[in-house]
């Protein structure tokens, strides 16, 4: 009952029953009827997508096996592949295309899985609805009339409503997360450095991750599989531990698993029926053996206000690089100044701007110590308060979000109230810590997500641990009503 279409799309690839030119066509095919509702894609190249298909079809034909020989991915729009353009979701850009693969890229095509699109997404990974792109926004395949989360909205979208059954987004502080959870998919962000960043757009470089999403665990790690591990090109890339049990993924025993419920992340705010079917899923556990217990992260109500100062002041410096001069787009003007000046007005969009804007008052002169220095000791405190915490439990488990996916406008004009949607999802993100968010049911026909948190490199059991979880429930089976 736990595994997805990725699972038996490999068996039936391994058995001759399909091909991967077949599952490219039906991919291709599949946009060409959504899209126009959806909008998650940005860029597709049918032709590069069918040869690509066909020789995977030659690898399978001589008797090679791979956990993602012929499978179709899709790639967000922040990660290099090469030839194909680079937008990160703005105008800012100006057609620039990838003069190399990412090395999260190049591991999954060397491995055999089938490109068939780049991602929509909120611009330079600057969101948490999937409203802030510059080739408009994503809807939400369970209810168009609702975000989709962000802003890996395009990678979660494409699994949601069968583009493809694995594809790559990125999480900084939930952008894979919130999506999974506002979209019915389980959405892994890594122990920072288990995946290369060589090749993704940096938009806060201490938080960025690229994050792996798929119809279920299984099929998350079998991509995973592929990608995971330390890379030359990028030097805060790391050795995953236990990486060997992914391709073949194996629920856990969940007898005598110590799981902490953080009191501070179970409070009044929650929606009923969120807290309803969360509720749910902890019985779930606990009927398999996991032992609950509350524990607490007393440092979490400096966590919005610690992960906006450091975003916002790696933002600031990171999109400096994007001026006009040496790629993307470029707006003429009388004087050097008035062309940089003018490039950054029309090319970025208000969100961008506006952490721009907060990270370099944040880094100014008289600031940095009151504001960002202050932040990253914080961070530190965070941190600590789940070291401790792991001493009496083996993971945590929270909601990934307070509320179901919201309506489109909804929050687009409060700023803050957007950032509140990440509340729960930040603080592993500034702890470098495993995060997965797993489908647990539903609250007014919307879905719901929990979120399983770990310690450092414990990625593999948090996955054997959610699929043992969707080996005793359906959830994750369910398709919305396209």
């Amino acid at each position: 009952m736990g595994s997805g279409p990725l699972t038996a799309w490999r068996e039936g690839l391994a058995a001759g029953d399909l091909s991967a030119e077949f599952l490219a066509f039906a991919a291709l095919d599949r946009m060409d009827r959504l899209e126009g509702l959806l909008n998650a894609t940005v860029h597709r190249d049918r032709e590069a997508s069918l040869r690509a298909a066909r020789a995977a079809d030659v690898r399978l034909a001589r008797g090679e096996r791979s956990p993602m020989l012929g499978i179709p991915v899709v790639f967000k729009d922040n990660l290099h592949w090469q030839g194909a353009p680079v937008s990160n979701g703005s105008r800012i850009m100006g057609g620039y295309r990838a003069p190399y693969h990412a090395t999260v890229v190049r591991r999954l095509l060397e491995a055999g899985a089938v490109p068939v699109a780049k991602a929509n997404m909120d611009e330079f990974a600057m969101g948490s609805s999937g409203e802030y792109s510059a080739f408009g926004p994503t809807r939400n395949p369970w209810d168009p009339r609702r975000v989709p989360g962000g802003s890996s909205s395009g990678s979660v979208v494409a699994v949601a409503a069968g583009y493809a059954p694995f594809a790559l987004g990125s999480d900084t502080g939930g952008s894979v997360r919130l999506p999974g959870s506002f979209c019915n998919i389980t959405a892994l962000r890594p122990t920072y450095g288990v995946l290369s960043r060589y090749g993704v757009t940096a938009m806060a470089s201490s938080l960025d991750q690229v994050g792996p999403v798929a119809g279920s665990a299984q099929d998350l790690a079998a991509g995973f599989s592929v990608m995971a591990g330390a890379d030359p090109l990028d030097a805060t890339s790391i050795h995953l531990p236990d990486a060997h049990r992914l391709a073949a993924l194996r629920p856990a025993d969940l007898k005598g698993l110590r799981i902490g419920l953080p009191r501070e992340y179970f409070t009044a705010g929650i929606e009923p029926g969120v807290r309803a079917a969360l509720d749910a899923a902890l019985a779930v556990l606990g009927a398999q053996g996991a032992e609950l217990a509350e524990v607490s992260l007393p440092h979490t109500a400096y966590a919005i206000d610690t992960y906006y100062l450091i975003n916002t002041s790696e933002v600031s410096s990171n999109l400096a690089r994007f001026d006009g001069m040496r790629y993307g787009a470029r707006k003429p003007a009388d004087t050097l100044q008035g062309m940089i000046a003018d490039t950054r007005d029309q090319g970025f969009g208000p969100e961008a701007k506006r952490r721009i804007l907060l990270g370099a008052f944040c880094l100014s002169k008289g600031y940095y110590d009151a504001f960002y220095l202050k932040a990253l000791k914080t961070r530190t405190l965070i941190a600590r308060d789940f070291q401790e915490a792991f001493r009496r439990v083996d993971l945590l488990a929270t909601p990934v979000s307070p509320g179901t996916a919201w309506t489109f406008g909804a929050k687009s004009a409060d700023p803050l109230a957007m950032y509140l949607a990440d509340v729960f999802t930040v603080t592993p993100a500034l702890a470098a810590l495993p995060a997965l968010s797993v489908p647990a049911g539903f609250a007014g026909g919307m879905p719901v997500g929990l979120q399983l948190i770990g310690p450092s490199l414990r990625d593999v059991q948090l996955l054997e641990v959610a699929h043992a979880f969707q080996q005793a429930t359906a959830h994750h089976r369910q398709l919305p009503p396209l």
